[in-house]
């Protein structure tokens, strides 16, 4: 079985050495082999299920309790602008 993995690394926005190439294409191909064999064990007779822990819903309910004002969050903050907490950009390399 053959995969273009040159057109599967597009799609993803990869930029991949022919070397990668390979190395992926190998790789991609013992995974497509292992879900094939997952297709041969007899599941007749077994529930599906999407989670086997049995957990159901372990959030809390949300709860209106005291906070901290806005000067007592900002108290410690190295910057403050307008009431809020200054910090570098991330996204536009500032």
């Amino acid at each position: 079985m053959k995969f273009d993995i040159a057109y599967v690394a597009k799609l993803a926005n990869l930029p991949l050495s022919d070397e990668e190439k390979k190395k992926f294409e190998k790789q991609l191909e013992e995974t497509i082999k292992y879900i094939e064999g997952l297709n041969e064990v007899n599941t007749e007779g077994v529930e599906p299920t999407s989670q086997v822990t049995g957990l159901e819903n372990v959030t809390r309910e949300d709860e209106v309790k005291p906070s901290l004002t806005q000067e007592q969050a900002l108290s410690n903050a190295k910057q403050i602008h307008n009431g809020f907490f200054k910090v570098k950009g991330i996204l536009n390399n500032e």
